[in-house]
């Protein structure tokens, strides 16, 4: 029996698979694990797609969104929005 790495991005599918996983990755207020999990998101939508519409680098956003990276707000707008998703705030529930 041969084990692989588990990848996210691989199950990353549909609308509602990648907001709650986002959600999911965004509740433990990491981020690193908040970066990853973006990074994971980019990967299952093709990374050289998501870097022409951000216009970044495609190693750059495999830096920056990995579990080691720390992307600046400016990336992270970007890969959102070239994801068609947009960064909110809302009060957290008592």
């Amino acid at each position: 029996m041969e084990l692989r790495p588990f990848d996210p991005a691989a199950y990353l599918e549909t609308e509602e698979d990648i907001l709650f996983y986002l959600e999911a990755a965004m509740e433990g207020n990491d981020p690193k694990h908040i970066a990853a999990a973006l990074g994971n998101v980019a990967r299952s939508k093709g990374m050289s797609e998501i870097a022409r519409k951000s216009g970044l680098g495609r190693q750059a956003l495999y830096t920056a969104l990995s579990e080691d990276g720390n992307p600046t707000l400016a990336t992270l707008v970007a890969v959102l929005q070239a994801l068609g998703l947009e960064l909110t705030v809302q009060k957290r529930a008592a």
